[in-house]
Parts: structure tokens; sequence; C-alpha cells
């Protein structure tokens, strides 16, 4: 993949511009790439430089991304100032549910059945899906979905006033340990030690709901990069994005060991 600043916005060129529309909810999702389709859920505060580098790294690692548009400025660099506000909106809206355990977001609805669709026209064996901090959970929900085969919660950070909880309700935590079960899947989640926002007590939450299938990295803080965008130096002034935002792109880095941990695991579910 050809070198990209990650300070400048990205004008997803490489990327192709669709909408899908679901109980007459419309959004925008930038699809690249050929082969077994990989959902790719951004962080807050929108499809950032970095976002889009992790979605690249799993086209060119022979999948067809697509990756919604979920909040923010589609390719924007993440700016303390304007990314604070979709952080905002995005808390207050009812469509992501940012407070309170035991609650499935009503957004997750819309990416199941992009979910669906997406495996209906690649093909393969299934669908994977990976969320990141805001999205992190939505994942896990996303396995209500039979397409659904691999899923990866990055520092999964709902509901923001529980370390300890999980944004998904209990009967569809139920249904969802019974599925991983019947078809042998397994749930792999990363975090940073130190994360703020998605602490020990999630990761602990997920492993007593999943058991033995929820997969837990835990990374140290000294593999994070310490310089990233203004956002995330203002407002999330701790190790958090594990791989992107706070990645270190270099050779023999834990974040790009966990990129690459990600990428095996898409190999294995979806190009058997």
């Amino acid at each position: 993949m050809p070198h990209r600043t990650m300070t400048q916005d990205d004008p997803l060129e490489d990327f192709e511009r669709r909408e899908f529309t679901f109980e007459d909810a419309a959004k925008r999702v930038h699809v690249a790439g050929t082969g077994p389709a990989v959902i790719v859920m951004t962080e807050m505060p929108g499809i950032s430089p970095q976002v889009a580098r992790f979605a690249r790294w799993v086209r060119d690692a022979g999948f067809t991304v697509y990756m919604p548009s979920l909040f923010g400025r589609d390719g924007a660099v993440p700016d303390a100032d304007e990314g604070a506000v979709v952080f905002r909106r995005a808390c207050v809206s009812a469509e992501f549910r940012a407070f309170g355990a035991g609650h499935t977001a009503p957004v997750t609805r819309w990416l199941r059945a992009l979910a669906r669709h997406a495996h209906a026209a690649c093909g393969g064996p299934g669908v994977g899906a990976i969320g990141m901090c805001f999205t992190g959970n939505f994942a896990l929900t996303m396995m209500l979905e039979p397409a659904v085969l691999a899923p990866v919660l990055s520092q999964p950070s709902l509901p923001l006033d529980e370390p300890g909880g999980l944004d998904i309700a209990p009967d569809d935590v139920a249904a969802i340990g019974d599925r991983l079960e019947a078809d042998d899947l397994t749930v792999l989640a990363y975090r940073f030690a130190g994360d703020q926002v998605c602490r020990a007590e999630r990761f602990a939450a997920l492993s007593q709901a999943l058991g033995e299938r929820f997969v837990g990295r835990v990374l140290p803080d000294s593999a994070a990069h310490t310089d990233p965008p203004s956002f995330f130096q203002r407002h999330v002034a701790f190790p958090h994005s594990v791989v992107t935002a706070h990645l270190i792109d270099e050779a023999g880095q834990p974040t790009i060991a966990a990129r690459d941990e990600i990428l095996a695991f898409f190999r294995h579910r979806l190009q058997a």
C-alpha cells in the first residue's frame, strides 16, 4: 500500500461511495477490494486517515471492505474542537445509546442488514466485522446475524457510564453465547492496559458473559503512539486506539502484531 500522510484529510478516492438503506435509514458506505466482506466500523470522531489506513490493510489482505459512515466528516483528521462536537452529538443520539448497560443499540439492526447484504454480494463463508471505541461492542451484537463469523472488538467503550457494563440486552448476549458454542466461533478483543474508557472491568464482563469464546488481548501502554491527532491529545489523553490513532506503524511493534493477528483471524474464518 502506498504511503499516505496521517496529518492531512484523506480523500478516500480509492473507495467507491455507495448508499445502503434499511428500515428507511440510509447511510453512506465506502467500499473497496475483492473477496469476502469485512465491515470496518469507525472509531470516534469519524473515518480518520488512520481508520482508512486500517481499512486498506484489510482490503490488501484479500477482502472487500465495507466502511460505513456512522458519524463525523469522512476522511477528516481528528481535530479536537470538531471531534468534540461529533462526540457530544453521538452521545445523545438514540441510535447509539451511549449510556446505560443492558440495551442493544438500534444502529446495530442497520449494521446487521449491511452484513447480510455484503455477504450476498461478496460470497464466501461469511462476513468479518471490527468495531472500534464507540462502535467496539457493535461487532459483538452483529453476531446475531448468521453471516457474521469473525467479530473483533477494538477498545469497546460503550456504555460510557458503566466500566463493567455491556451495551447489549441480556437476551442478545445469551443468544450470541449459544451461537458461539454451536458454531465453534470466538470473539477477538483488544485494549491498552491503561485505557481509562475501555477498562479491565469491560473485558472481565465480556469474559464472564462469553467464557472461553472471548479472547482478550491487553497491550502495554508503552506500545502506544505518543503523538496522535489533536482530538486524542485533548480528549483521550491515554493509550486507547490499538489499530488506528495509537498504532505505531513500524515492524516489531505490538500494535502491528495486533493488526496482523486480526488479519490472520479474518483469513482463518473467511478464506477457508
